[in-house]
């Protein structure tokens, strides 16, 4: 299915970049393929094309991918009486961090909503009577494990961007989310305790992401036990890994590295001494200056699921410039993340199938936002 509404005419997906001084730590090292890394900078124009992205199927109802449990004909509703807040953009996941990528830009490019239709929507969307109806279908039986932990890790980020934001709008709109963000987090933290064993997969369910972006979310708002449980429960997880290896990445529907998911979350968890000694163990290939990943490639962008190989160039992206800004002698896992971006980025388009437009907006931004 084509999008149709959005049009992103002449708008051409050149990166732009400054030059940075990001020299290597340690001078004497073989790491110099590059003194000088290019550093994104994201252009207001490139901005607008990532934007319309999800402001376009926001309140698109349909096709959509329910997902939930039926426990009998009454739970035969449309999306929109489901979920009316998070309708939109094909599932509910896609819709939540549809609402992430439009409320981060509205704070960095605010002439993007000039006319506030926009923030019109939002606050028409984000009411506590429509937070009630959420709530209700988490608490239904059939669903309490429904979008975890995935979806519910970018609710947090949601909650986390609109925390940061000292807009009047935005505060409301937090406090009106923050039931159902509580309810998630304490689903969260009863459910850490039972995962005996990690998941490892390159899609939704994989551990390591979601426990990435829901620290990023405890940090940010100073929920001390949320992150207790996520440090507790991540080196559990993962602190005993070694010999990950990227030859066995990706499987043909991955939008996520299990390798350099964990490798991204554990250089949150650990300190920085700590981290590398448990990365030489993990994923030694990272610290070689000749260390080589190419971007996925995808045949097909009308599959919804080969269309998810974009995805993974953007999150891979994403973790690399994470996984270099923690260690200086891995400054050059930037150069791979960068093309990483360049090799997907030309091909965002609205005018794209809607099986990668409603959600692949989001993908680019967060990746773009690891490499300011």
């Amino acid at each position: 299915m084509k999008a149709q509404v959005v049009s992103l005419a002449a708008l051409t997906w050149v990166l732009s970049f400054s030059s940075c001084s990001e020299k290597s730590a340690n001078s004497n090292s073989s790491l110099h393929t590059s003194d000088t890394l290019k550093k994104i900078v994201l252009s207001e124009a490139q901005a607008k094309g990532i934007f319309d992205l999800p402001v376009h199927c926001l309140e698109v109802e349909y096709p959509n991918k329910l997902g939930q449990v039926l426990g009998s004909d009454n739970d035969l509703k449309s999306p929109k009486q489901l979920r009316p807040i998070f309708y939109g953009c094909f599932d509910w996941h896609s819709s939540v961090h549809g609402y992430w990528s439009i409320v981060e830009l509205m704070q960095k490019y605010p002439s993007l909503d000039a006319d506030e239709k926009i923030r019109a929507t939002l606050n028409r969307h984000i009411t506590a009577e429509n937070v009630a109806v959420e709530l209700a279908f988490f608490n239904d039986t059939n669903n309490k494990s429904f979008e975890r932990t995935y979806g519910w890790a970018w609710l947090f980020k949601l909650q986390e961007s609109l925390s940061k934001w000292q807009d009047a709008d935005a505060q409301l709109w937090k406090a009106t989310l923050q039931p159902l963000v509580d309810l998630l987090v304490m689903r969260y933290e009863e459910y850490l305790p039972k995962l005996v064993y990690p998941i490892r997969t390159g899609q939704h369910d994989n551990s390591a992401f979601g426990l990435s972006l829901s620290l990023d979310y405890a940090r940010s708002v100073g929920d001390k036990d949320f992150e207790n449980a996520i440090i507790e429960h991540g080196k559990r997880l993962f602190e005993k890994d070694i010999n990950c290896d990227l030859a066995y990445e990706p499987s043909g529907y991955d939008f996520l590295s299990p390798c350099l998911e964990e490798a991204y979350l554990m250089s949150k968890l650990l300190g920085q001494n700590e981290y590398k000694t448990w990365l030489e163990k993990f994923m030694p290939k990272l610290f070689k200056a000749d260390f080589k990943l190419e971007p996925a490639i995808v045949k097909d962008r009308s599959d919804g699921k080969l269309v998810h190989l974009d995805g993974l160039n953007y999150s891979r992206a994403a973790c690399l410039y994470g996984i270099s800004n923690t260690l200086a002698e891995l400054h050059h896992l930037r150069v791979i993340a960068n093309n990483h971006i360049e090799f997907s980025l030309p091909n965002l388009s609205a005018q794209d199938d809607y099986m990668g437009s409603h959600w692949l907006g989001t993908f680019a931004l967060y990746a773009l936002s690891h490499g300011y």
